[in-house]
């Protein structure tokens, strides 16, 4: 699951400069607001509420726009209806792409979401077609400085991980999505430091790009999707080589 976790890295990387644009506070709150709706407002009882809760923190996210998110999902607070709406397609070189999004108009974030992949030569397909090479999982992200991997692969599966992989200064716990909460509230009870989880999508193979120029479009493309108001996250099986991704990420030349 090597390019996934890249990917994430990446995104991981993102996420100062997306917090001082404050875009991360609106998605951020969004799926607060969802998962309060769906599992109720209290963290001690919504494990993934729980989550999201320390993702805000962990970012600066001021207590009052965490509050007002959750009441809204409560129905404590006046809100507008959510709606979870999966897109799919294909980029440049048949690379596949999934973009989940909550909004509350469907029709505009339609249009939004077709204009993005227009512009980048991508081709909207129809549902299905590109979620069934993908399959969901939860991860944990732990850093390697928080435990040994010896010990943390112990308390994993024990807890009912299915797997755990180094990614640089990260590890990478992966779950069936029925035992991510589990595995996540050992973890978190036995003082462990989680620095990111995520229920995601993850594909069946990957597309290797070693291209420079195929690289970048296909990363502006994917930035293009997660500037969208409405995109809580962008899914795709590309794999691209540590070394491209990282000059690209820190905006050298290849």
């Amino acid at each position: 699951m090597s390019g996934h976790s890249k990917w994430s890295t990446i995104k991981h990387k993102k996420a100062a400069a997306d917090a001082k644009r404050g875009k991360i506070f609106s998605k951020l709150a969004k799926e607060i607001t969802v998962c309060a709706r769906d599992g109720g407002g209290d963290p001690g009882a919504n494990i993934t509420l729980r989550t999201l809760l320390q993702k805000a923190r962990a970012v600066n996210m001021p207590a009052d726009n965490i509050d007002r998110a959750i009441k809204k999902g409560t129905g404590e607070l006046a809100g507008a209806a959510m709606e979870e709406v999966m897109y799919e397609g294909y980029a440049i070189a048949g690379v596949a792409v999934i973009v989940h999004v909550l909004t509350d108009n469907r029709n505009r974030t339609a249009a939004e979401v077709r204009n993005v992949f227009n512009k980048h030569n991508a081709t909207l397909a129809g549902q299905g077609s590109v979620t069934r090479s993908f399959q969901r999982r939860g991860l944990i992200y732990v850093r390697t400085s928080v435990i040994d991997e010896e010990r943390l692969m112990e308390q994993a599966v024990e807890a009912g991980a299915e797997d755990l992989s180094r990614e640089g200064d990260r590890y990478e716990i992966v779950t069936d999505p029925s035992d991510y909460p589990a595995v996540l509230d050992a973890l978190q009870t036995g003082g462990i430091e989680i620095e990111d989880s995520e229920l995601s999508l993850v594909p069946d193979n990957y597309i290797p790009v070693t291209d420079a120029a195929l690289a970048r479009s296909l990363l502006n493309f994917i930035e293009a999707l997660e500037d969208l108001d409405d995109v809580q996250n962008v899914y795709t099986n590309f794999d691209i080589d540590d070394t491209l991704l990282e000059s690209i990420a820190d905006g050298k030349p290849e």
